[in-house]
């Protein structure tokens, strides 16, 4: 069953709570352009340096599109403000070197010759401090995602419905923990967990109802594990787990878990409650990762 998400309008995140910052930004290099075109004295262009023109241009719109992709692709907040703000100062910085090009500011101005390095080193300072509250978000971001991720984190092996990993991905983290356990001994325990009748829920009350379901399965299976487990959906309503170090009765728990679930469905008045099944299996080194999910696969059929 595979979620179909539609592509989300293209929308600027607010910057220091206002919309209309690319307008000002805009505003401001015109500005610039406006200071070089009044005060300074235009070169001919026979001295024109194109190989300079080309690079500083191209590093204009880089930083334009750094800008552009942050702001759709960050919520409003400290983090996202200071970044943009950071990577605005060096815009407008790389906007007055491009402008220096094309025009020869006087000696007499030295206000307005600095004002390159002047937009680049405040650019950069504030740069600094978003990347700084970038990573304070990031570090409770990765404690949020630790039963998701296992310390890696590959956005293309995300499932779009459940935000947990995909196949893939859970066959990347076995291979490593085999490897683990080929180095250092110990166990680890797989449990491929699905639902007894989730097409008859989306029989009764539509796939929207049955999607809904298998949304709120992660939050519940990952409310039990612990630091270090790891959560995937391998496909359809089948979700594994791999518990590192589990004793016996924890697979049990997660089973009980989903079957003690009832699910209210979106009409407000039907409570549904669907049967779990279970199965496990030790996870063995010496044996390929897949072929061991395809038996545990084949003990749900």
């Amino acid at each position: 069953m595979k979620l179909v998400l539609p592509r989300p309008p293209l929308a600027l995140a607010p910057v220091a709570g206002s919309r209309h910052f690319g307008h000002a930004l805009m505003l401001a290099m015109c500005g610039i352009t406006w200071l070089f075109a009044h005060w300074a004295v235009a070169k001919p262009t026979a001295i024109w340096r194109w190989i300079d023109i080309v690079s500083e241009g191209a590093i204009v719109a880089m930083l334009a599109l750094w800008l552009l992709q942050l702001r759709t692709s960050r919520p409003a907040g400290r983090v996202t403000t200071w970044l943009c703000l950071g990577l605005s100062g060096m815009l407008l910085g790389g906007w007055a070197d491009l402008m220096d090009e094309f025009w020869k500011l006087p000696r007499d101005y030295s206000l307005l010759m600095g004002m390159e390095s002047s937009f680049h080193v405040i650019g950069m300072v504030g740069l600094t401090f978003g990347l700084h509250l970038w990573r304070q978000e990031q570090l409770a971001l990765n404690a949020l995602r630790a039963g998701r991720e296992r310390g890696y984190r590959e956005h293309a092996q995300i499932d779009a419905l459940t935000q947990l990993g995909d196949g893939a991905y859970l066959l990347d983290q076995l291979r490593d923990q085999q490897a683990l356990l080929r180095r250092e001994g110990g166990q680890a325990t797989l449990v491929m967990l699905a639902w007894q009748d989730l097409p008859s829920l989306a029989r009764q009350h539509g796939l929207a109802e049955a999607e809904r379901l298998l949304q709120a399965t992660g939050p519940l299976l990952l409310l039990q594990l612990r630091p270090g487990d790891l959560l995937c959906r391998y496909g359809a309503d089948r979700f594994m787990a791999l518990l590192p170090q589990a004793d016996s009765a924890m697979p049990a728990d997660l089973l009980g878990g989903l079957s003690a679930h009832v699910h209210p469905c979106a009409d407000g008045r039907t409570r549904a409650r669907l049967q779990a099944r279970m199965a496990t299996a030790a996870l063995d080194p010496a044996r390929d990762a897949q072929d061991q999910l395809l038996q545990l696969l084949e003990q749900l059929r």
